[in-house]
This record gives C-alpha cells, sequence and structure tokens, in this order.
C-alpha cells in the first residue's frame, strides 16, 4: 500500500470528506487529491499534522510498516458527574442520567 492509499483509507475510515479535512490541515482540497492519488507526498510537517489527525505514527503513513492503532473503547463512570454525556452528538439532559441510573440500578432509587 502506498502512502496515498494509506491516506485514501484512513480518510475513509474517519468518514471525513477531502474538502473538511483540507480546511483542518489548511490547505487545498486539490492538495489533499493530489496526496491521496500519488502526484505529490506531502512534506514533512504535513505528514506530522496527518498522522496527529488520524492517531497513526508518522512512520506508519510512510512506511506502513506499524500496524494502524485499532479502535479502542472509551468508558466513563455515570457517577462521575464531571462527565459530559452525549448520545449522537447531543449532550443527555441531567434528567435522563438519573433515570439511567436508576435503571442500572434495578429501578431503586439512591
Amino acid at each position: 500500500m502506498t502512502l496515498g492509499e494509506r491516506l485514501k483509507a484512513l480518510r475513509a475510515d474517519k468518514k471525513i470528506t477531502m474538502h473538511d479535512l483540507a480546511k483542518k490541515l489548511g490547505i487545498g482540497m486539490s492538495t489533499i487529491s493530489q496526496y491521496e492519488n500519488g502526484r505529490r507526498e506531502p512534506n514533512i510537517s504535513i505528514v506530522k499534522k496527518l498522522a496527529d489527525f488520524y492517531g497513526v505514527t508518522v512512520d506508519y503513513l510512510i512506511s506502513g510498516k506499524e500496524e494502524k492503532p485499532t479502535k479502542t473503547n472509551k468508558t466513563a463512570d455515570l457517577a462521575d458527574d464531571e462527565t459530559i454525556f452525549t448520545y449522537e452528538g447531543k449532550e443527555i439532559p441531567p434528567e435522563d442520567l438519573e433515570y439511567m441510573k436508576r435503571i442500572l440500578l434495578g429501578g431503586q432509587h439512591k
């Protein structure tokens, strides 16, 4: 797999458009296309930005030798009042969180 193919695969995994990626990196959309199609190679500062954005190492982007990190499960404790819980990008209201806690406790009140 080439650098461009890895970049294209990572962007697809992240479900982000070329337009959105270009805006995040501060470069043109055609430049992203050229990277992904192997017509142009990014400079080291762009490679670093891409690696940070995708959560991979520079070595993985350049050589493909490192394994792409697997998605890790995130956990949070419902008892943690500092955590903002969301569902589909929207904050879960406090009364719904209390309802969820009661369900998890078997309907018992604290």
